[in-house]
Order: structure tokens, then C-alpha cells, then sequence
């Protein structure tokens, strides 16, 4: 890890440490769990909150179960966000990130708001804010995943063949509106649809390197199928289905998610440039030991089934802002990925307030053009990280991991979430 990545991690953990105060107005809010197995656990359990009122010299909040009927408990972490990745260098901004409960605990999930602004050291302006609600009693989910991004990116050749040399930057803006609602027909089981929108334009040479356009993959890819070089939009709708018996959305121990999302975009549709079609597939699951360990994995299905995709739009590794640890996002792309990962999770401290992560994942991609399938080569990545835990009662850590790729690939990674 070079050195200024461990500055930027250091000051960090600092930052987070001054900055995370109790969520609740009141100074000392009880901590109420679900079920009595959480209550065992939490009840042993110290984060930062707890940290700032062992600071102030304040004894720590009772841990309760909560009354009947209980909800529009609201659990907030804001903190100074100071990090590196490839695809953007150090960054620098806040991030934040809401935990709440639309209905009575005991039947409703647990939603969350997570976003931020950063700027980065190569110029990029990068703000975004997802939205995880479940409806009392679950009877409606809604997902949205809204950005605005002044930025750039390393653009390469399609598929996982592909070599890091020949790498060329461009610049970009992008706009994202992606808003789902999802309706309960049997508990665990939801369907729904929404609208989808993906605007990327005023593309043009990068800096640093090759940043010159004319030797772009984009361009040759953008002239051959006519799109137009300064930019592309893509709007359609979509249908999908989620099956989610997660205990925890944000940090699961136990459960599974599985969620399938077509969707399909027109010419001319509220500007919409080019008619293709998307199959999504997302699928996890979480077992865990005992109290301190436990593995979770995850598989990605990303395929363009008809009509020819922008550049931008076609599948590509890290697009998520959370899969493809160990490389840049976009670094590989193509018309169809497929992506797994496996991930251990343990507790270093017997008080909750210390973890640690290890992983490891694949990202296959084809590429029709040079003839390239899927598993003929692949993409993978290893790595490592630390977590401390900010709240527990919305079981949300600071997430910081290193991973490497192959041809020298790594990155440095700091997240209030949990990758999957």
C-alpha cells in the first residue's frame, strides 16, 4: 500500500471518530432489537456512538426490546469521507447513510438512504444517493439509484481479454435515474417495475497518457454501430422480481436475495437514442458460523439479450461502485458479464467494534466483434479489509478494503456499507 493511500486511510478513521455523534435526539437513546437473538448480541456490542459517550465520561443506553407496534426509529451516520480508488485516485467529501423503519419492526424491514458528494484528484465530481424502502408489513419496496457525475474513465477494448496498455481517458458527464417500485404478493416475493435513464454526454480526450479520442475503443465502437460521438442517452422501462428474506439489508447474517430485472429501452422515448434490451440478475446469500464468522456470496448476471447497447451502457465491471474489488471501474467491459465473489466476515474484538474481511472474486465477459465467450478468459481479484462499527443497532460499519487484479491492478476502497 503506498504511502499516501495509508495517510488517506488514517485520516479517515480519524475524521469518522470526530464526526459520528448518537443518531437519536435524545443524548442517551435505548437500543431496541427484534428478536431476542439480536438482543443477546447487541447487548455486547460497542461502535463509536458508544465510544463518544465513553469519551464524555456518559454511561452507555440500555438495550431494550422494542414495544409492540414500535417504528420510524431513524439511525444516522454522517461522516468526512477520505479515500482512493483506481478508477478515481484520493478522493475527498462526506458520505452518509440513514437506517430507518417504515412500519412495525417485527414485520417490516429495515430501509436505508445512502449517498454523497466527492471530489476527486483527477477532477471528477461525483454525487449520488440510493433509496432501500420497505412499506409497513413489506407490502412495497422501493429502490432508487440517482447520480450526477462530472468525471472520467480509463476506456479499454471489450471483453476480459483485453490489455491494461492501451488504455485511453475520456472525460464525461453522467446522469442517472433509476426508480423501481416493487408490489409484495407473498411474504419474501415482490414484483414490480419502474422507469430507467442513462445520459452520458459532452464525451472528449481525457488528460494524462493517451487521452486522445481519435484512439479511442469508444469511438471506433460509437462510429461503427452510428451513435453519436459526443454522447448517448438510453430511457426505457423495466419488470423484475425480488425474492429477499435477508435479516438485514444492510449487513445480513442469515438469508437470501435474489432479484431478476429485464429491462428494455426505445428510440425516441423521452430521448431515449437506441432501442436494445437487459437481462439483470442478482443473487446472494449469507451463512453464518457462530456470533463472530461467517461467509456470504454473490452472483452478477449482466447480458445485453437484443439491439446493440451504448458503450457506456454495455455491462462493464465495477458499475455498481461496489463489485470488481482490485480494479477501475469500466476496466472491463462487454456485451455480456457474469461475476462472483465469495467473502469471509469475522469480528477481531468479542465487543463487536472490530472486524475483518477477506475476498475473492471472478468477472468473465464476451465480446461478439472479437469473437471472445464467455469463460474464455477471466478477471479476478483477491483481497482484504477492516471494518469498525459505526451503529449497532442498524448493524452499519466503516468499510475499508485493498484488493489486487491480475496485469497489477489494486485499489484502495472506503465505504459506510457493506459491498453486497
Amino acid at each position: 500500500m503506498r504511502y499516501r493511500q495509508i495517510r488517506a486511510f488514517v485520516f479517515a478513521l480519524v475524521g469518522l471518530v470526530l464526526a459520528v455523534r448518537p443518531s437519536h435526539a435524545q443524548d442517551h437513546p435505548e437500543v431496541e432489537e427484534t428478536t431476542p437473538e439480536r438482543l443477546a448480541v447487541v447487548k455486547h456490542q460497542i461502535d463509536v456512538g458508544d465510544l463518544w459517550h465513553m469519551v464524555r465520561g456518559q454511561e452507555l443506553a440500555p438495550v431494550v426490546p422494542p414495544p409492540p407496534g414500535s417504528h420510524d426509529k431513524r439511525y444516522l451516520v454522517f461522516t468526512p469521507s477520505i479515500g482512493s480508488k483506481p478508477s478515481t485516485g484520493l478522493t475527498a467529501g462526506v458520505s452518509g447513510n440513514v437506517a430507518f423503519f417504515r412500519g412495525d419492526q417485527e414485520t417490516t424491514h429495515i430501509s436505508t438512504i445512502s449517498g454523497g458528494a466527492r471530489i476527486s484528484q483527477k477532477g471528477q465530481f461525483m454525487l449520488g444517493a440510493r433509496l432501500g424502502m420497505f412499506t409497513s408489513d413489506d407490502r412495497w419496496f422501493v429502490q432508487l439509484d440517482n447520480r450526477l457525475q462530472l468525471t472520467s474513465q480509463n476506456t479499454y477494448d471489450l471483453g476480459t481479454d483485453t490489455l491494461a496498455s492501451d488504455d485511453v481517458n475520456l472525460k464525461y458527464n453522467y446522469y442517472r435515474l433509476f426508480e423501481t417500485a416493487y408490489r409484495r404478493i407473498r411474504p419474501g416475493l415482490l414484483v414490480g417495475g419502474g422507469l430507467n435513464y442513462s445520459i452520458h454526454n459532452d464525451v472528449r480526450s481525457g488528460s494524462g497518457g493517451n487521452s486522445n479520442i481519435d484512439d479511442s475503443a469508444y469511438l471506433s465502437y460509437t462510429q461503427k454501430n452510428g451513435f453519436d460521438v459526443d454522447g448517448q442517452n438510453s430511457a426505457g422501462i423495466s419488470f423484475g422480481v425480488l425474492y429477499d428474506t435477508r435479516d438485514n439489508a444492510i449487513n445480513a447474517s442469515k438469508g437470501w436475495l435474489a432479484n431478476v430485472v429485464y429491462r428494455t429501452y426505445f428510440d425516441g422515448f423521452i430521448g431515449g437514442q437506441a432501442t436494445w434490451q437487459n437481462l439483470n440478475m442478482d443473487v446472494r446469500t449469507y451463512h453464518t458460523f457462530n456470533s463472530r464468522n461467517k461467509v456470504a456470496f454473490w452472483f452478477q448476471g449482466n447480458l445485453v439479450t437484443g439491439g446493440v447497447a451504448p458503450y457506456f451502457d454495455l455491462p462493464e465491471i465495477g458499475a455498481d461502485g461496489r463489485s470488481g474489488r482490485g480494479y477501475a471501474e469500466g476496466r472491463y467491459r462487454g456485451e455480456q458479464l457474469l461475476y462472483g465473489e465469495v467473502e469471509y466476515r469475522g469480528t477481531l474484538t468479542s465487543n463487536g467494534l472490530l472486524g475483518v474481511v477477506a475476498f475473492l472474486n471472478s468477472t468473465t465477459i464476451s465480446d461478439s466483434e472479437s469473437g471472445e465467450k464467455l469463460f474464455d478468459s477471466a478477471a479476478p481479484g483477491a483481497g482484504f479489509g477492516f471494518r469498525i462499527l459505526l451503529n449497532k443497532r442498524s448493524r452499519t460499519n466503516l468499510c475499508t478494503d485493498y484488493g489486487w487484479g491480475k496485469d497489477g491492478s489494486h485499489g484502495f476502497y472506503l465505504s459506510i456499507q457493506e459491498a453486497f
